[in-house]
């Protein structure tokens, strides 16, 4: 894991920690669920794919700029060793908010029952 982390450059560092973020909001969602929660699972999932997305760009960019200067001569093999380790971003990013959607569906699993629970008390009649 410390492989890949190194291997991704720098976008890696901001797509963790908002992917960490991420993660533990919809921890905290999943174990109690309130819809204040939601616009922050939103907010972090699209920060933690445009953060990946960022770093899988700029390291493409960075790829071409040395593949056009430096690495002319290693040939193309060098362009498909740079695009795998830009491909970490990409594929840090989506994991983090995979693992997260799972654990923020427990927790809109969790308060769709509470609300179906609160629903049928009150429509049971009292005597």
């Amino acid at each position: 894991m410390l492989e890949a982390l190194e291997a991704g450059g720098w976008g890696m560092y901001p797509t963790l920690l908002a992917g960490l973020a991420l993660l533990v909001t919809s921890l905290r969602y999943a174990n109690r669920p309130d819809s204040r929660y939601v616009p922050l699972l939103l907010t972090l999932g699209l920060f933690t794919l445009f953060a990946g997305g960022l770093g899988f760009v700029t390291g493409i960019m960075n790829l071409l700029r040395a593949y056009a200067g430096p690495l002319t001569s290693e040939g193309p093999a060098v362009l498909y060793l740079g695009v795998q380790e830009a491909l970490h971003n990409i594929a840090l990013a989506l994991l983090m908010t995979t693992v997260s959607a799972i654990a923020a569906s427990v927790g809109a699993w969790r308060l769709a029952r509470q609300a179906r629970a609160a629903a049928v008390s009150a429509t049971v009649p009292t005597r």
